[in-house]
């Protein structure tokens, strides 16, 4: 299933320079994010918090919203790989990336940061609609079902479900919503095969 959590290393990728450069702007984007709302952050005091120059920003990130979604598929890679979770083939990965959600959320709102306070679905939801698409990429549809859509739809639901088992009091464990999450999505995708 989708490759983005698991795929092989570019040689940008492993680059230290550009490795070292990407997460000193993460790293003062997440600084400034406990003092600032988003919105009122500037790219120019992201690459002064980072010590860097702004062509450094633009030779990786177009605008201050890519760094935020790169932080956030960051993160999201993160919590899959402290769960143990692997993306060797479709079986399972549905519920991986539920899981994923659900502790990006749960992790998202304990912090004392603005990054609670943002929209959590304009994070998110494109980290998961990336991962969709990469994942259909190996697993051709027919010619008359929109892969984009299906994979937005997926990510929505996965997101909204996730979000009502944060917001409920005493709310089952993340695994058993991750499972119950997987069996109502999953014939999202079942019907788009046929």
């Amino acid at each position: 299933m989708p490759e983005s959590l698991q795929s092989e290393p570019t040689a940008e990728a492993v680059d230290p320079r550009i490795l070292r450069s990407r997460r000193m702007l993460m790293e003062a984007l997440g600084s400034l994010l406990n003092r600032k709302e988003f919105e009122d952050i500037s790219v120019q005091e992201i690459v002064d918090e980072a010590t860097l120059n702004r062509a450094t920003f633009y030779l990786h990130y177009p605008d201050k919203n890519a760094l935020l979604q790169a932080m956030t598929a960051a993160r999201f890679r993160d919590l899959i790989a402290r769960r143990g979770l692997s993306f060797t083939d479709c079986d399972g990965a549905l519920r991986a990336i539920a899981l994923g959600v659900c502790d990006y959320l749960a992790e998202t709102t304990g912090c004392p940061s603005q990054l609670a306070k943002m929209p959590l679905e304009g994070s998110i939801i494109p980290v998961v609609e990336v991962v969709f698409q990469e994942g259909a990429a190996h697993h051709p549809a027919p010619p008359d079902v929109d892969q984009a859509l299906l994979g937005t739809t997926a990510a929505w639901a996965i997101f909204g479900a996730a979000r009502r088992w944060l917001q409920t009091p005493g709310r089952v464990s993340a695994e058993e919503m991750a499972a119950k999450i997987e069996e109502m999505v999953k014939p999202i995708f079942l019907s788009a095969s046929h």
